[in-house]
Parts: C-alpha cells; sequence; structure tokens
C-alpha cells in the first residue's frame, strides 16, 4: 500500500558518529534535541509545547511518523529509499488513518522520520516526531519517559551465529566477541550477564542492526545478540543466508509497542483503537503473513517466522503492558 508524503524521508538528529549513547533501558533523556534535519539539509526546530498530539496534528496539516531503515521486517527500506515498508509500518498506517477519521482530515499529510535506537524516544519525546511503530521493546523504565500503545509483537533475545561456530547457545560465549545494538535492551542485558557470570565477552556495540550483523558477516564477531526475529531478518538478507544460524535459549521475552509522548491519552486512544481494530478484525494475520511467511524485499526471502503462542494471546488479549518478568515458552 503506498502513501502520499508530504516531504523526503528526514535524516535522524546526529548525535556522535558510530558512538553508542544507549537509550534502551538506561536511555539517557538529557541528550534530547529539539532540531530535526530534513532530507533537504534543512532544519526544524521541534514544537515548543508538544502537549496534544491531534491539535498538533490538526494545526500542521501534517502527521510525523517515526520509521526505522534497517529493523527488517517491521520498518526498514528496500527498493525506495523515500518510502518505509514493514510489518509495523503497515500497523502504522493504520493508526495514520484512525487519525484522519478522528480528525475529519482525509488530506491529512505524511511526513517520515527516520529515527535510530538512540534516537527515537528524545525525538518523540521533543515533538519531532509525533508517534513511531518500529521495534521498540515496551519496559517499565522506558514508560517513565514515554507512553506505549497496545502490544503488537512479543520476541525472545536469541543469538546469530555461524553453523560452525561451535556457538549452541549463551554459555559458549566465554572468551568470544559478540556484538549487538547500542542503545537496545539486548545491549544492557548482556553486559550484565557478562558481568555477572565473570564471561570475559568482549562485548562491542553497532550503531543499528545491520552493522551489527556486518560485524559478524565480516568476522569481526562470532555472535550477534538481538531479538529472535530481528536475527531471522537479518540472516534473510545475508548473502549466504544457509551459513547463519539462530541459536540459544532466549533470555527474556519483550513486546514492541507504538511509541508516543507521555500525558495525552487522547492520541493514545486513537493509536490504542486503531491496533484493537486490526486485532479483533483479524487483518492481523494477513498482515503478519505478509511480513513473515512470505518472501519479502529486498531479497524476496521467506522469513517463515510462525505466530508464537505468545503473540496469539497478546492479539487476543490486547494491553499496554511492559514485557513479561518471567520469560515463559513461545
Amino acid at each position: 500500500m503506498t502513501y502520499p508524503l508530504s516531504t523526503s524521508i528526514s535524516k535522524p538528529l546526529t548525535l556522535v558518529a558510530f558512538i553508542a549513547l544507549g537509550l534502551a533501558g538506561c536511555n539517557n533523556s538529557s541528550q534530547t534535541s529539539t532540531e530535526a534535519t530534513s532530507a533537504d539539509g534543512t532544519t526544524a526546530e521541534a514544537p515548543a509545547n508538544t502537549n496534544g498530539t491531534l491539535d498538533k496534528i490538526k494545526e500542521s496539516g501534517t502527521i510525523v511518523v517515526g520509521h526505522r531503515d534497517s529493523s527488517i521486517p517491521f520498518s526498514y527500506i528496500a527498493d525506495n529509499p523515500n518510502q518505509p515498508i514493514g510489518y509495523a509500518h503497515d500497523l502504522e498506517m493504520k493508526v495514520v488513518e484512525a487519525v484522519k477519521e478522528k480528525l475529519n482530515m482525509p488530506d491529512l499529510k505524511i511526513r517520515y522520520n527516520l529515527i535510530t535506537s538512540q534516537t527515537r524516544i528524545p525525538l518523540v519525546q521533543n515533538g519531532t516526531v509525533d508517534f513511531e511503530c518500529g521495534s521498540t521493546t515496551n519496559n517499565e523504565e522506558r514508560q517513565k519517559q514515554v507512553a506505549f500503545s497496545n502490544g503488537f509483537f512479543e520476541i525472545g533475545t536469541r543469538l546469530l551465529t555461524k553453523k560452525d561456530s561451535g556457538i549452541q547457545g549463551f554459555d559458549d560465549l566465554k572468551g568470544k566477541t559478540l556484538v549487538t545494538t547500542a542503545g537496545t535492551t539486548s545491549e544492557r542485558y548482556i553486559r550484565e550477564y557478562n558481568a555477572n557470570k565473570k564471561m570475559d565477552i568482549n562485548v562491542i556495540s553497532a550503531k543499528d542492526h545491520g552493522e551489527a550483523f556486518l560485524m559478524l558477516e565480516d568476522g569481526r564477531a562470532d555472535a550477534f545478540m538481538m531479538d529472535d526475529v530481528l536475527l531471522a531478518g537479518e540472516k534473510a538478507k545475508a548473502k549466504n543466508p544457509d551459513e547463519w544460524v539462530i541459536v540459544g535459549e532466549p533470555q527474556s521475552f519483550e513486546i514492541y509497542g507504538c511509541m508516543m509522548r507521555k500525558d495525552d491519552p487522547e492520541f493514545k486512544a486513537v493509536v490504542d483503537e486503531a491496533l484493537v481494530n486490526v486485532f479483533k478484525s483479524g487483518e492481523i494475520n494477513s498482515i503478519y503473513d505478509k511480513w513473515f511467511l512470505n518472501p519479502i524485499p529486498p531479497k524476496n526471502v521467506n522469513l517463515n517466522f510462525e505466530m508464537s503462542d505468545n503473540l496469539k494471546a497478546l492479539i487476543a488479549n490486547p494491553h499496554d503492558g511492559a514485557q513479561p518478568k518471567v520469560a515463559t515458552a513461545q
């Protein structure tokens, strides 16, 4: 489905090139910026008053949607650099349609703004982005900074490695080099795991999932820790997907949700209702099949990632709670 763009996709805020500042569970909200750089090189100040997202959207005539560029198959760029695609993006567009209906603005313009693991929270907080649906884990620490919608996916954190690496699980990482993505809950978890168990793992952080897999593929790391479905996405776009395997018992189960500013119940209600309608109608099944059980761009590889029982339960009983405290079998 194609939607009109009011401008080109905006670039993310520049923090420090290739340096991980970690806005995951331990996000540093003091890094919040008030400017965003657009594709034409101009800068636009974020709204000074971010209260009332619907009022902001109505006044500007534009809804600003945050998207990722490498969170396959949730939100990413494939063939068209001006058009994000993915499972979460499709759900995000359902929210946009709900906002159009709520405001009676069928011609509401859409502007896409690129976000990263490091910039997503401050860009939502300062009003540069109205909301984002990507691969953002809902946890209690982040809930102190932003609001989350009803969950739309549940993952387990595992490892991607070469089939002949000898790594079957987390216990095999002792003395190895492991890469993860900066600003994620996986980064925080593995550093704590490494310290607590004295595993002597050399943990390196990449700026995004694509760079993390490149480090793995180039032999700079022995394994890549991340959400299982994101690992499946990276495996799918590898030069030779059959060389790679996802291993290890999940260390945690996490729920993804759309992220928006806190203390805006009217806008949150619109987002939640849009997702619930997709769940109740059964349309979520066709959207899921499109991205997880069929060939997807850019290489037309099928992830073959069946819907878990945990996700089925989440769809049947939507909620905006954080990830489960205890991992349960998928």
